[in-house]
């Protein structure tokens, strides 16, 4: 069906019209999930050449930026484990530990199965680890973020393409993943049914298990299943196609479709929230920073512009407040929520998992 519409639109059709506005006071967190992937149609030479261009000029942009609470701009950088160079990371690994950027991990493969899936995300972990990337949990074991490449997450793919592994969930889950930050895919046919949600699916043999889950809620604890971070995903009446048919906002950011504050507050009122604690909006963006046509706007005045005219939103709008959050921070909060907490999400972005470059304070 046309750009995959018959997979999410009955699920955006079915949602309760909510306008962020309506509450006085709001919480948005601002994650960029950057699939970066330096080698994409690129030698290892030039990989390392647009790896150190974010090395040299994110961090100017990233001090330029700050939020409500004076906290500077941070991306999360997805690195393909499958693309492990020793270079590039130490590059990046410098770039993250010279602002508040992280890394996850990120995967491209194909016609796999389980056990070589678990080795790979085994060595991935070690090489990721090895750079000071990554979390630990109370316990002191390694944990990470997850990206899918392709989008096909689970075998999800409707002709099995770009995985293999049926029951991938529950593999990721044992190695270590704390949340998967996939969806939304549209208009990809991986594209879950679920969409704007914070999530838990029950890993199962079945290619997709994650299209349906239980969301995530205030008061409930450690809920069984896997954790699962979505992106905004609706219609955008006011970027049209040919002056009549709606856009989709699947919350990619591009040079086509760079983040505007029209678009804000669309993710805002796509409410992507923990139930039972609507105050506070994740807005999980993504993006592909390793190819130079997105870096180009990513460093640039686009970019700058936006985060401009987000503070300026935020000085007009008083019970608005924004909060730059890695991966990792998102999570944090959204468990802070399921254990009741309210207030400043700021007080919860180290709830449970520590990063190796920042580790808490003794």
């Amino acid at each position: 069906m046309f750009k995959s519409l018959h997979l999410w639109l009955p699920s955006y059709l079915r949602r309760p019209r909510t306008h962020w506005n309506s509450r006085p006071e709001t919480h948005l967190m601002l994650c960029i999930c950057d699939h970066f992937e330096p080698f994409h149609d690129a030698s290892r030479d030039e990989a390392i050449a647009r790896v150190r261009k974010w090395e040299r000029e994110y961090p100017t942009l990233s001090a330029s930026c700050r939020d409500s609470s004076g906290r500077a701009l941070c991306h999360t950088f997805f690195y393909p484990i499958e693309q492990y160079d020793d270079d590039v990371l130490a590059t990046l690994a410098s770039l993250c530990g010279a602002t508040r950027c992280e890394t996850e991990i990120h995967l491209h493969h194909r016609d796999d199965d389980a056990a070589h899936l678990a080795t790979a995300l085994e060595k991935g972990k070690c090489d990721l680890a090895g750079h000071g990337l990554l979390s630990t949990d109370p316990a002191g074991a390694t944990r990470f973020g997850f990206v899918h490449g392709n989008w096909a997450l689970d075998n999800s793919h409707p002709a099995g393409a770009f995985c293999g592994v049926r029951n991938e969930l529950a593999v990721l889950e044992k190695a270590g993943c704390y949340a998967d930050f996939t969806m939304p895919s549209a208009p990809d046919p991986c594209q879950t049914a679920t969409i704007n949600s914070i999530y838990y699916a029950t890993p199962s043999d079945r290619p997709k298990s994650h299209d349906h889950g239980r969301p995530a809620r205030a008061g409930t604890v450690d809920p069984d299943g896997f954790l699962l971070v979505q992106g905004p995903l609706g219609l955008n009446w006011r970027r049209r196609k040919w002056g009549l048919l709606p856009r989709i906002e699947n919350a990619d950011l591009t040079p086509r479709n760079p983040p505007t504050l029209q678009r804000l507050e669309l993710w805002l009122n796509l409410n992507v929230h923990v139930q039972g604690q609507p105050e506070w909006i994740f807005a999980k963006l993504h993006t592909h920073g390793g190819i130079p046509r997105n870096a180009e706007m990513l460093l640039g005045e686009p970019m700058r512009g936006f985060h401009r005219g987000l503070g300026q939103f935020s000085a007009a709008h008083p019970g608005f407040h924004f909060h730059y959050v890695t991966a990792r921070e998102l999570v944090n909060i959204v468990h802070a929520a399921e254990a009741g907490k309210t207030g400043n999400p700021d007080d919860f972005r180290d709830f449970r998992y520590h990063s190796r470059l920042r580790p808490p304070a003794q």
